[in-house]
């Protein structure tokens, strides 16, 4: 299809869940539309569409699958969850069988209980998820939907600690109709709080400020996700943010030092500084110029070491975990230490990758994710 951005999505049956507190149908349009599809109370002669069963909920990663695979109908259990119509097929006698949760004759079929798509498409191992939408029990589908909307590669507190928490947040946030920017927002001054409190050595009070700014980073893109409330400026906001602060933190935490009683000797100090911003920086750019040689492959994703050291590598999360251990001894300027070491071993580790993988594409292979394996 040469114009797939024009591709036609239509929700069809009635379905009273509630998922993440919003109209079955509404979410499932925005879903589609954050995903290029326009969506439609009823199929059109002549046009493409993708019809969709409100019976069920589904990993949006499906809507790219499935933009993909005219005459393929989607199915779980047997029954007819997603179909692709071409324009030359009767899509109103599809969506007559889909709901009615009927076969469709005429196309092939696709088990979401066996089927798997591609890195490309999912961006990550899992297989997506395809579940019935019960109105008395959303809550699996929200579950379902919040684990789909991670990334596959992140952080160790990102994936592990908060994960549960950020969910109720999440949830909470949909039912309460709060926008992802709000939650951004509310974020954003949290982060500057907690800029302000680490500049005056109150350092206990700027990491709760902080963490909670940490957990809020979470839950405005999974807010977004689940939601279908994702958008360009969001996304800049978001990860504008995220880009920005760390080195402010940082160059706050070394200034409270005074305060609290443990300065660093000046010099000492600059030096400190220096190899926590210079290295920070550095490893973005390594991972910028990383993406654009090797075809927006990020460098965290290449081989199962980088994965794996990405739980811990010299961000903002693991640093705060760094430098809240080091206060609860006392000993913050001991703890920024400590960083600045880690950010100069995480931009070695980075840096010798990088050096492997343009040797590797030197010797004629293939750069690619082993998540695509």
């Amino acid at each position: 299809m040469a114009d797939d951005t024009k591709l036609l999505f239509v929700p069809i049956g009635s379905n009273p869940a509630r998922p993440f507190g919003m109209d079955a149908r509404d979410r499932a349009c925005r879903l589609a539309t954050n995903a290029g599809f326009e969506c439609a109370d009823a199929p059109e002669e002549g046009r493409a569409a993708l019809i969709s069963s409100l019976a069920y909920s589904w990993d949006p990663a499906w809507l790219k699958g499935m933009r993909s695979r005219p005459g393929v109908v989607l199915t779980l259990q047997g029954r007819p969850v997603l179909a692709h119509v071409p324009a030359d097929r009767d899509a109103v006698a599809a969506a007559k069988a889909i709901d009615a949760g009927a076969k469709l004759d005429g196309y092939e079929e696709l088990p979401s209980e066996t089927a798997e798509l591609s890195y490309a498409e999912l961006r990550k191992r899992d297989r997506p998820f395809v579940l019935p939408l019960d109105p008395a029990d959303p809550e699996p589908v929200e579950r379902a939907a919040y684990d789909a909307s991670y990334k596959g590669v992140t952080d160790i507190l990102t994936l592990y600690l908060w994960r549960k928490p950020a969910f109720y947040l999440t949830r909470w946030a949909a039912r309460a109709e709060l926008t992802p920017n709000v939650v951004t927002m509310v974020g954003a001054i949290l982060c500057v709080l907690a800029f302000a409190l680490f500049w005056r050595g109150q350092y206990w009070l700027g990491t709760l400020s902080g963490f909670i700014f940490m957990v809020l980073d979470t839950v405005d893109g999974k807010l977004a996700r689940c939601t279908g409330a994702s958008s360009k400026w969001g996304n800049v906001f978001d990860h504008g943010i995220d880009l920005v602060h760390p080195p402010f933190w940082w160059w706050a935490w070394l200034h409270g030092l005074a305060a609290y009683g443990r300065p660093l000797p000046p010099l000492y100090s600059t030096m400190v500084l220096s190899a926590i911003i210079g290295g920070y920086i550095a490893q973005r750019v390594i991972e910028g110029v990383f993406m654009r040689r090797f075809g927006g492959m990020h460098i965290h994703v290449w081989q199962k070491i980088d994965s794996q050291f990405r739980l811990i590598t010299a961000r903002r999360n693991p640093n705060m975990v760094i430098l809240v251990a080091a206060l609860l001894v006392g000993r913050p300027d001991s703890g920024l230490v400590l960083v600045a070491w880690w950010t100069i071993i995480s931009l070695i580790f980075h840096a010798v990758r990088y050096a492997q993988a343009s040797e590797a594409v030197m010797r004629g292979r293939k750069i690619k994710s082993w998540l695509e394996a």
